[in-house]
């Protein structure tokens, strides 16, 4: 049969009225009752009902309950939080479950202003590339312009943006890695891979960038796809060669949005940068940045903001990053622990010494002596595993463990490595010398535990980070006997990931309370990428040094970013002066790089050829033994420091250029607050979100009670009813909340789209349309009172406005917003609306009206409100399209080609409350 409802219409089927949304079948009806939520939408085929699905129309029944004012104004701002299908310029408002920071809409804008969306996001470490990303998915997903997208991360990170997706933007995604994809497959037709069964995915750039798995994703690949730790995918050994292949691949299809992200898009690699660039379009691989034209058009698809850049400049967002604190804490080493590094760096040198002529065979004794020195450093339980451990045809592979590049294709190897050199007297005797010193006291921990003492007391929650497994299990071990009353667990890469984040997620007490439940966690670099421990901890210790300034910034990374509820973030790097290896990196890499990053404000890491790396450090170890440098010149290593030095200074210079044609000036917060800031009046701000729950829960008789920085809903109390509801939602007992952003761990945001404040909303909107639900709650839909808001008679409208949006794009598409709107009206004219006439509602009521003159003044306005509708009601919510309209459009400006939005009100509207206001007697 022919369809003839749009999105919006209101139908009669089944014996009850609904609103038609948007649906993809042509013969299909997707149907939303009048008085339930978007949870309780069908499907319907108009063929198959007994009865004709018919046009219906929404009246005020004769027999409306009756509302008192402060009933009234609960039910206006119920209606306002329980719409999930906005009408301001940002569609995807009313689906986020936080306030997004201004700064964080940069990119979305970008990307609304571009007729194909295609952004390199390069914002430092901790500023929330996963948020903005998020954005502009959920934003293109509620515009109806992406039906299926793919999110393309390292294995480790899966798991991250499936949880992120979910609790931030409301949407369901599958993961898609080596363990997964064999059981998602099972089932499905010959002719249907997973990625047209499931149209949402985060996919594991290892699993997919295999040959014969890549030509089937491109083959199904959506159209919006998400690279998130892009500049993994361009570098030269075959693992990235693989994934760019892929990822060029996919970007060779120019009406694919793509948004890639990194926090290191240039690492000192020219041609890997190019690369990079060349995934947006493929001209910018000539990076031809002398040419202003070619630096104007980069600069509308890249952008890349410094944490300092948004905390002193103009966007004055401090509050939104905690202070970071950095501290050396130096310690020295026994008589003891000293012999025993000297005495193992002694036998190292000898090795190097003797290991010939051929470059190969030197430079693999180079890596042993320091993968050797690196486990001596750590702990003496290190460095007896890897002096009784053989080491089996490591070779290479040493390299990038030395230098902490090991967890690029997967986690980071926190395994000691085993001894590379041949057995011999000597190193028995080092074994042994290993062993004594297990029995002794430990110089560096007894330094880690007067450290951590008065952290502890001032309520801090440290992550200690270690190189090696051995050193965390016995650092644990150690913390238990020196803190009995804290929560210690030690995470390493014996656990699985999933295993990793069980561990960490129980370490949350729950409670929001620092004082109950301190927590201290051991850990290894397995977890300093793909777990964020902001909502849990707010202390870094690095027990042992990093050899790369990428990974010490990851492991601080990890606590110190946006959502860090502490005000204050503190790290401490742990060395000894006495120590040959620590002084060498320190002297080499970690203030080498700790300059550049006050010079330019960002970390970078490592020059890339890592041969004059080896050898300064090498030498420095010589010279802090006390070698000669004729030593170091005799075994090749004289040019090592220099060289070091030339390529930091070239890093310096080129991260500095870097940042100067590419940092994003081009908006301000002037040009993107005000956008925001239309939704919050429409939807309903955190704000609104708390007030609206305190009398909601005060009618039911369980006031919210406040607790230190959180505040206590107890659901139990409420009516059976709205209480199973929130039973479906696993929201039962007392549900903490918390006002602030961030909010304390174990502890949710008080924001329009958590489920309390939903159901609630849904419940009480129900509720007026149905007077079975709930019935003792009183919340009616037409009132009479008096108030000194007033001086003439006023008759206050609660509309639901419905707009038909069409979006003219590739494919045309007809969707459905709604807003909840106040009109006062005297006479025949609209004399408030919006947040005037909201201010009216809200005017405690002067003086109690006897029912007879309460029902008369309701039954002359219902009488009254045919006209109303057809006049002054109506040119409101054509005008309120037109705006609607233009805001579309004024986020569209920039881009000619882009999609466009035209926008027609449904009409009439709903008008779900009828209240008037009289003067009150003076």
């Amino acid at each position: 049969m022919s369809m003839n409802f749009a999105p919006g219409d209101l139908v009669r089927a089944r014996g009850r009225e609904w609103v038609t949304l948007p649906s993809r079948g042509n013969d299909i009806l997707a149907l939303r009752p009048l008085s339930g939520s978007e949870d309780d939408v069908v499907l319907l085929d108009p063929s198959l009902e007994l009865s004709p699905v018919e046009p219906a129309r929404f009246d005020l029944p004769a027999d409306a309950g009756i509302a008192v004012q402060a009933k009234a104004a609960l039910l206006a701002d119920a209606l306002r939080l329980a719409l999930r299908r906005g009408a301001g310029p940002f569609r995807s408002a009313a689906q986020l479950t936080f306030e997004p920071r201004t700064y964080q809409l940069v990119p979305l804008l970008m990307a609304l202003r571009l007729p194909v969306p295609r952004l390199l996001i390069a914002d430092d470490v901790g500023i929330g590339k996963t948020i903005e990303a998020g954005l502009i998915l959920r934003e293109l997903k509620d515009r109806g312009e992406v039906d299926a997208f793919s999110v393309l991360c390292p294995p480790h990170l899966v798991e991250q943006w499936v949880d992120e997706l979910k609790v931030r933007f409301g949407i369901t995604a599958v993961a898609v890695t080596a363990g997964t994809a064999a059981r998602l497959e099972r089932g499905l037709p010959m002719a249907q891979t997973l990625f047209d069964a499931f149209p949402a995915t985060v996919v594991s750039l290892d699993y997919i960038k295999a040959e014969k798995r890549r030509d089937t994703f491109a083959r199904a690949c959506p159209d919006f796809v998400i690279v998130d730790e892009a500049h993994a995918c361009v570098g030269t050994h075959r693992g990235k060669q693989q994934r760019f292949a892929l990822l060029s691949g996919l970007a060779e299809d120019s009406d694919r949005r793509m948004i890639l992200l990194t926090a290191t898009p240039h690492s000192g690699d020219e041609a890997a940068f190019g690369r990079l660039l060349s995934l947006v379009d493929s001209s910018f691989a000539e990076m031809d940045f002398d040419d202003l034209r070619y630096r104007q058009r980069l600069a509308r698809h890249f952008v890349q903001r410094r944490r300092v850049d948004l905390v002193t400049g103009d966007w004055h967002e401090a509050r939104a990053f905690p202070k970071h604190e950095t501290t050396e804490d130096p310690y020295p080493l026994s008589p003891a622990h000293m012999a025993f590094q000297e005495a193992v760096l002694d036998y190292c040198l000898a090795v190097v010494g003797q290991a010939g002529t051929g470059q190969r065979e030197r430079r693999l004794a180079f890596w042993g002596t320091l993968a050797l020195m690196r486990c001596v450093g750590s702990s003496p339980r290190a460095a007896l595993s890897a002096l009784r451990n053989r080491a089996l045809n490591q070779g290479e592979r040493l390299e990038p463990q030395i230098y902490d590049e090991d967890g690029e294709d997967e986690d980071a190897v926190d395994l000691e490595p085993g001894t590379t050199f041949a057995a011999d007297p000597a190193l028995r005797a080092l074994v042994s010398q290993a062993e004594d010193l297990l029995d002794q006291p430990d110089p560096k921990l007894a330094a880690l535990i007067r450290a951590l003492a008065p952290l502890l007391r001032q309520g801090a929650n440290p992550v200690v980070f270690c190189r090696y497994i051995a050193t965390a299990e016995y650092v644990k071990d150690q913390l238990r006997h020196a803190f009995p009353q804290l929560t210690i667990v030690a995470v390493t890469g014996v656990l699985t990931p999933d295993e990793r984040r069980d561990q960490v997620a129980e370490m949350a007490d729950g409670e929001g309370d620092k004082t109950a439940g301190q927590r201290l966690l051991v850990a290894t670099d397995c977890l300093s990428e793909g777990i964020n421990l902001q909502q849990l901890f707010d202390t870094v210790v690095h027990y042992d040094l990093c050899w790369n300034p990428t990974r010490h910034q990851q492991r601080e990374g990890r606590v110190d970013r946006f959502g860090q509820p502490s005000p204050l973030v503190r790290s401490i790097m742990m060395f000894s002066p006495d120590s040959a290896v620590d002084g060498a990196v320190l002297e080499v890499i970690l203030r080498k790089a700790k300059d550049i990053r006050q010079a330019t404000g960002v970390t970078v890491p490592l020059p890339q050829e890592r041969g004059p790396v080896t050898d300064a450090l090498l030498a420095s170890m010589m010279l802090q033994r006390g070698a000669t440098p004729q030593l170091a010149l005799d075994l090749g290593l004289g040019e090592g420091a220099t060289a070091m030095e030339t390529r930091w200074r070239d890093v310096a210079e080129n991260e500095k250029k870097s940042r100067t044609r590419f940092a994003q000036n081009a908006m301000k917060p002037q040009d993107v607050a005000p956008e925001w800031d239309k939704v919050r009046p429409l939807l309903g701000s955190p704000d609104d979100a708390r007030i609206f729950l305190q009398r909601a829960m005060a009618c039911f008789g369980v006031p919210l009670e406040p607790r230190g920085p959180v505040v206590l809903a107890h659901v139990g109390g409420l009516e059976a009813g709205l209480r199973e509801r929130l039973q479906q939602r696993n929201l039962a007992g007392s549900v903490r909340l918390a006002d602030d952003e961030p909010a304390p761990p174990g502890v949710q945001r008080l924001t329009r789209t958590h489920g309390l404040v939903t159901t609630t909303a849904e419940a009480l909107v129900e509720a007026s349309l149905d007077p079975e639900f709930l019935p003792g709650l009183g919340i009616g839909r037409v009132g009479a009172w008096a108030t000194p808001a007033v001086e003439r008679l006023t008759c206050l409208l609660l509309l639901r406005i419905r707009h038909q949006l069409t979006t003219h794009a590739r494919r045309e598409r007809l969707l459905l917003a709604e807003e909840a709107a106040l009109a006062a009206t005297q006479d025949s004219t609209i004399m408030a609306t919006g947040e005037e006439a909201r201010k009216l509602l809200n005017t405690p009521a002067a003086t109690n009206i006897a029912p007879a003159a309460r029902n008369r003044f309701i039954k002359t306005a219902k009488a009254r409100l045919p006209a109303l509708l057809r006049g002054p009601l109506a040119n409101f919510v054509c005008a309120r399209a037109a705006e609607l309209g233009q805001d579309h459009a004024r986020l569209r400006a920039a881009a000619s080609s882009a999609s466009r939005v035209s926008v027609e009100a449904v009409d009439p509207p709903d008008v779900i409350g009828l209240f008037v206001l009289m003067p009150s007697v003076v």
